[in-house]
């Protein structure tokens, strides 16, 4: 009788790079795995992994096999998964990847609450700016924020929510360049900018759009907490999501800029492998984070503009 269970294993050692990893994955000896493979490739007569003292890879026919099983096993155990939330309870681990900006002041309100309704549910997030890839790293979820709408891809993607944005600068910064009344008099101030922005873009009262380049702010970086805490420090004006700098303008360490121009709102989409079963936990994980910001939003509606997340 084929051994299954020995297939998983190989495409847990395929996935995760090794057996060191794969055995972390699946809570297993790494002894059981190895034993796993060598029993599969005596019953395949082919040679599936070259090992060395510093890697494993597949080899040809390695690769032929994980092509063609990993779909069926992913499968599997989304149809296990799913069949398992008729009892209601939620169980596994949900793999998340988001950029730390979202992950730390939107997902981990999230995250908590489910952990306490569901103790048998685990939850890990990763923060990755990098553009991942769903399929090689086994992540259930993946969140992306961007200016403008995502290319199209053979991921599922989902547009969730949107967030607010300003412009925000330390009171020392205004008090030294003074204060702009449009987006052009930021011109004379430094900025603070993501890794990628290359340009601000505003509406103003009229709907019209105004935006002024980014080409050589003092300071970039992906992190939005570095930017704040330089902005803070009086470094340059910076733009970011209006949540994410409430507690700083309510204790008079930031001022908000610009009140009468419109920020581009930030884009928060959730992406998904192409798939015709998604899980019960990744539904409840985004239904969780669609009532979050609901509730959070009848307190500061103008922070956010909310997707239906169905």
């Amino acid at each position: 009788m084929t051994k299954w269970d020995d297939y998983e294993v190989f495409c847990n050692v395929a996935e995760h790079g090794g057996f060191t990893a794969a055995a972390r994955y699946m809570n297993a000896p790494k002894s059981s795995l190895s034993a796993a493979i060598r029993r599969l490739e005596a019953e395949l007569n082919v040679r599936l992994l070259e090992r060395s003292t510093r890697a494993v890879r597949l080899t040809e026919a390695g690769t032929f096999l994980y092509g063609e099983v990993r779909q069926l096993f992913s499968r599997l155990r989304e149809a296990r998964d799913e069949t398992m939330s008729f009892t209601r309870t939620v169980s596994g681990v949900l793999r998340i990847a988001a950029p730390y900006e979202f992950a730390a002041h939107h997902l981990g309100p999230t995250a908590c609450r489910l952990m306490t309704e569901h103790p048998a549910l685990n939850i890990q997030i990763d923060m990755r700016y990098a553009p991942i890839s769903l399929f090689e790293e086994n992540y259930d979820i993946v969140f992306s924020m961007v200016d403008h709408d995502l290319p199209s891809s053979n991921t599922v993607a989902r547009r969730v929510l949107s967030l607010r944005r300003a412009v925000f600068a330390a009171p020392a910064l205004v008090e030294a360049h003074g204060l702009p009344t449009t987006p052009a008099e930021l011109a004379r101030m430094p900025l603070i900018a993501t890794s990628s922005e290359t340009d601000w873009t505003f509406q103003d009262e009229h709907n019209n759009a105004v935006a002024i380049p980014v080409t050589a702010p003092r300071m970039r970086s992906a992190n939005a907490d570095i930017r704040l805490q330089a902005a803070i420090q009086g470094l340059g004006v910076t733009r970011i999501t209006a949540t994410y700098c409430q507690p700083a303008v309510e204790s008079g360490k930031l001022l908000t800029l610009l009140p009468g121009y419109l920020c581009e709102p930030l884009k928060i989409y959730a992406m998904f492998p192409s798939k015709e079963l998604m899980p019960h936990k990744v539904r409840m994980f985004l239904d969780a984070l669609d009532f979050h910001h609901r509730a959070d939003a009848a307190v500061m509606p103008s922070a956010y503009a909310l997707t239906a997340a169905g």
